[in-house]
């Protein structure tokens, strides 16, 4: 394919602190690029170098003459006053078009203030105009930042089918996965390039490292642990909905054989000890006027629980955790919390740092050590851990990048040593090095974890099952992982997309009634009475049969074969629960 950008030699420095270093590679037609790099290591200068916002001392770069070029920028700005007619550049020819992609990214007024935006749809909104652009090559700079888990995937599936040429930072790891054919690396200022996805990239990374015959440090590990862990894990796409209800089930099982295994070495995550009372929500409600979140909502954590909350943006995911802190005042319903219950909330709004202070300093303000299986571990040790090397514990806070501060904030929560932890985007900002290193904590940390995430990719990684949150009050307590949820909610959409063709044909093939006038002022046989009234019955019992199996199947405690059985009971329980509804309904008509 024809080249499109060609870089060679590029180096910057920002003062005393070289950032990239005869950095060379190239862009052909049609490639989809990720590139990777640890935070501060320059991977949002060199976008802002190819886009023209900044400059560098040393090297060339040369773009195909008339090349269209569209950037998504980090943190996306515009002037004060402009609407979101404006900031799109709106016109007759285009309006159309936009309001359709807009509609898409949840952003519906088009003459609202971009002042009055968050940043969240800041980003949706400057992702809106990109797209609409249509450049040849569209570099983007954390596109999935914000953007709920519906979304991000409708954004993948774009992507991987335009043929349109792609450089983006991105830390989600099946975005890379599923959208990229080539990964560059910045690793020690130097740049490596590898021909393949992000599992593609694993594989020939290690390789590369191997080779070198250096020492491992830490971070080769967790990359190790990632490549095996990548191998493990099955297609979520392309094959019918019996497959994909087996593949569930295996899923299932290994999940559960992963979580017995993991509870033998704990060395790293311990936590302060936490008593078997967590926490019971008894009958929550919470609305935002007509906006409801939350509608007599009870559940029951159990103890070493990890909790997944996903759902759309605005159907009361953050809510919930600032209800269950105490943050957000409750409509009705009360949280009764265990006394040896000790949180540590990581929130979306929780960096605020003295930007003239060190970062050890920071860190030792709250504590001059943190207890990790059954050791003190001190201040120094614990940022090391998380890749704070000695020389960048003295370096002041106002030279961290976004990401470093993320990572600083994360371990002021982690050094209280809670013992259940609440975690509200955790992923945001973070490099994946720094995501392994998380990851590892958390799935060795003794007590129990609530997250919120739109990273796919670790949520796979370290929770049991999820609260899905469908909004208007709506909550579904699935006992599994994201991509079990996904190969679950294809294999059902599936399974009622063949129902519903089917009607249709059933409908013609059955004998047709002669219509008769007396039916409308019919009354209920004796017969039908009878069973008209034992149907609230049947539907109440089934209700409540459902409940006890949803409790059970959360539980993290059934054997594989009963979770089997009952995973396929509560299947039949919806099954006759709404086949009995529509014949009570019907029957109501002439009761």
């Amino acid at each position: 394919m024809p080249s499109i950008l060609q870089v060679e030699g590029l180096s910057k420095r920002f003062g005393s602190l070289q950032l990239l270093h005869d950095v060379s590679f190239g862009l052909a037609q049609g490639d989809k690029v990720g590139l990777i790099a640890p935070n501060g290591s320059g991977k949002t200068t060199l976008l802002n170098i190819l886009a023209g916002r900044e400059d560098y001392e040393a090297g060339q770069i040369v773009f195909r003459k008339d090349l269209r070029v569209g950037y998504l920028e980090q943190s996306p700005q515009y002037p004060a006053g402009t609407s979101v007619r404006q900031a799109m550049q709106l016109n007759p020819g285009n309006e159309l078009e936009a309001v359709r992609l807009l509609t898409r990214l949840e952003l519906t007024d088009l003459d609202r203030p971009t002042e009055a935006l968050s940043g969240g749809q800041l980003k949706r909104l400057a992702l809106a105009k990109a797209l609409l652009d249509a450049p040849e090559l569209l570099i983007l700079d954390e596109p999935t930042n914000h953007l709920d888990l519906a979304t991000t995937e409708w954004l993948e599936a774009y992507l991987a089918r335009s043929t349109l040429s792609l450089l983006m930072v991105t830390h989600d790891r099946y975005f890379l996965d599923r959208v990229c054919n080539q990964i560059l690396e910045i690793d020690r200022q130097k740049m490596y390039a590898y021909k393949g996805n992000y599992s593609y990239y694993l594989e020939k990374r290690q390789e590369r490292l191997d080779a070198q015959d250096a020492e491992t440090d830490r971070a080769r590990n967790l990359m190790r642990k990632e490549l095996d862990w990548m191998r493990r894990q099955p297609q979520a796409r392309g094959t019918k909905a019996k497959s994909r209800i087996d593949a569930f089930y295996e899923l299932e099982r290994k999940a559960r054989r992963q979580a017995q295994a993991g509870t033998v070495d704990l060395s790293n995550g311990a936590a302060a000890y936490i008593g078997s009372k967590i926490f019971e929500a008894k009958d929550i409600s919470k609305r935002f006027g007509d906006l409801c979140i939350l509608e007599h909502f009870n559940y029951t954590f159990a103890r070493y629980e990890k909790m997944g909350i996903v759902g759309n943006n605005g159907a009361g995911k953050t809510t919930f955790l600032r209800l269950l802190l105490g943050e957000e005042p409750l409509d009705g319903g009360n949280f009764d919390i265990g006394q040896t219950v000790r949180f540590g909330y990581y929130s979306q709004q929780g960096l605020s740092f003295n930007e003239k202070a060190k970062v050890i300093d920071i860190v030792q303000d709250i504590a001059e050590y943190v207890e990790l299986d059954g050791h003190k571990v001190g201040v120094s040790q614990f940022l090391n851990y998380f890749l704070f090397p000695p020389e960048k514990q003295h370096s002041y806070v106002a030279k961290l990048s976004g990401g470093e501060r993320r990572r600083l904030y994360l371990c002021t929560v982690l050094m209280r040593n809670p013992n259940f932890l609440v975690l509200d985007e955790p992923t945001n900002d973070l490099d994946i090095v720094t995501l392994n290193v998380l990851e590892d904590y958390l799935s060795s940390f003794k007590g129990c974890l609530i997250v919120v995430s739109h990273d796919r990719y670790f949520m796979d990684k370290v929770v049991d099952h999820l609260l899905v949150f469908h909004g208007c009050g709506r909550v579904q307590d699935f006992p599994g992982n994201y991509t079990q949820y996904r190969l679950w909610k294809e294999a059902r959409e599936e399974e009622e997309k063949a129902a519903k063709e089917a009607a249709p044909r059933r409908e013609k093939a059955a004998p047709q009634r002669p219509a008769r006038q007396s039916d409308e002022k019919r009354k209920l046989t004796f017969k039908e009475r009878r069973e008209w009234d034992a149907l609230e019955g049947e539907i109440d019992a089934l209700e409540k049969e459902k409940t006890a199996l949803e409790t059970e199947l959360s539980s993290g405690t059934l054997p594989l074969d009963e979770l089997r059985h009952k995973s396929e009971r509560i299947a039949k329980v919806m099954e006759e629960t709404e086949a009995k509804t529509t014949r009570w309904l019907e029957l109501s008509e002439w009761a």
